[in-house]
């Protein structure tokens, strides 16, 4: 068989197939479905690859020496000094997208792709790995000895091992020069430093959120918005900065998710400043489900005091009312009744009783299991309270009484004094 010509294919439930050289590493965020990848000639249009490194960093290199890449080979591409390790992502049309998108406007900036990873390049490259850990120890501990108010989150080896990238969290600015010329004396290695927010570091570190799942910035998104407080006050949510902080310490990023949708859903929503006017009373905006577009009033300002809920059209409809000189017979549709829509509430009946059902049963029970029923005693008989004397006890006693002769004569007599 001709394993070279074999093709592959994805499917799922609904027989669509997916290309095989459009799918790479689907659980990191930097990864690309190439939709392209199946279309023939399409790798010609341009010699650019993307080419991704350690988390969250790729590059865009010139494949000038015309190598058969796909998603998933690893390669040797040019640095500064030396040569760095990487995959490739994504080939032919999408990459000047991708550019586009990364603003790189300077020639400079795109580098070359030198060959096909080697095994002395692997070597190396895991070797430089190794390494890592040991030197992030080390250079928090320098720039602790130097006083920095900084922190050192990770650190990444160039693929030949002869550039390190520090990256670091700082609040204010930081001069590390001496630290600089500290990390290059003690690992004899070229130092750059890059610095990173709070969510980048999240996102380098992974982990799971509150909701259950792995953190988002570290799955799927590359971009960072920023996020107000104005999103958890259009969605109702409590402003407790414990639940609406994330594991980088920031405001959640889910909190924009849904955000527009309350806005747009607000806007059909009555004014909380606008009380409704009927016959019998004034009614104030007590609560307000947005989603469901309905409004629960109430007669004071404070409490909930003879709460009312209807819909927003009705609340709209009442303040134009209001607005003409207008009061209702009451906030409710004369003309339609209200309908209950809400889930029926299990806890308002008496949830004892099944409790004291099973409990007399087992009572029941374990009494029949006490006293099993005797062959010469029938089931449904139940004994008497009193307290019986067998009769033999008592012609026994009375036997003591007269003596034996007396006794044996009593007994043939007892026939005749029945």
């Amino acid at each position: 068989m001709d394993y070279k010509n074999l093709k592959y294919k994805i499917t799922n439930s609904c027989d669509r197939g997916l290309c095989r050289c459009a799918v790479g590493r689907q659980d990191h965020q930097l990864n690309t479905y190439d939709w392209l990848a199946d279309v023939p000639g399409i790798t010609d249009d341009t010699d650019l690859v993307e080419v991704q490194f350690k988390n969250t960093r790729k590059g865009y290199y010139h494949n000038v020496n015309k190598l058969p890449l796909k998603k998933g080979d690893i390669v040797a591409v040019e640095a500064n000094p030396g040569h760095d390790i990487g995959v490739v992502t994504l080939t032919g049309r999408l990459v000047k997208l991708q550019v586009k998108k990364a603003n790189l406007k300077s020639e400079d900036d795109i580098k070359r792709v030198y060959r096909l990873a080697k095994q002395v390049d692997m070597d190396k490259y895991h070797e430089a790995k190794r390494r890592e850990h040991s030197t992030m120890i080390q250079s928090r501990q320098i720039a602790k000895d130097l006083g920095l108010q900084m922190k050192i989150g990770d650190v990444e080896y160039q693929g030949d091992g002869n550039k390190a990238i520090f990256y670091y969290i700082a609040d204010e600015r930081v001069d590390f020069r001496q630290l600089i010329k500290d990390l290059a004396a003690t690992f004899h290695v070229r130092i750059e430093m890059k610095q990173i927010g709070a969510r980048q570091e999240a996102g380098r570190i992974g982990g799971t959120g509150p909701c259950g799942r792995e953190l988002c910035c570290a799955t799927w998104m590359k971009n960072f918005v920023s996020v107000s407080t104005g999103a958890a006050r259009f969605q109702d949510i409590s402003l407790n900065p414990q639940k609406l902080a994330g594991m980088c310490a920031k405001l959640k990023c889910c909190l924009n998710y849904e955000v527009d949708t309350y806005i747009e859903a607000g806007r059909r929503m009555p004014s909380k400043e606008i009380a409704l006017q009927s016959q019998d009373n004034d009614y104030y905006i007590f609560k307000t489900d947005v989603l469901a577009g309905v409004v629960t009033y109430s007669t004071d300002k404070r409490i909930a005091a003879n709460l009312e809920t209807i819909t927003a059209e009705r609340a709209l409809e009442i303040i134009e009312m209001n607005k003409r000189g207008e009061k209702p017979l009451s906030l409710h549709d004369e003309n339609t009744q209200p309908a209950d829509n809400r889930p029926a509430d299990l806890l308002t009946g008496d949830i004892n009783r099944f409790d004291k059902s099973k409990k007399k049963k087992k009572k029941a029970k374990d009494k029949a299991q006490a006293q099993p029923p005797t062959a010469d005693k029938p089931k449904d008989k139940q004994p008497d309270n009193k307290p019986r004397q067998p009769k033999q006890n008592k012609q026994r006693r009375d036997n003591r009484n007269r003596g034996d002769n007396n006794g044996a004569a009593g007994q043939k007599q007892q026939p005749k004094n029945e």
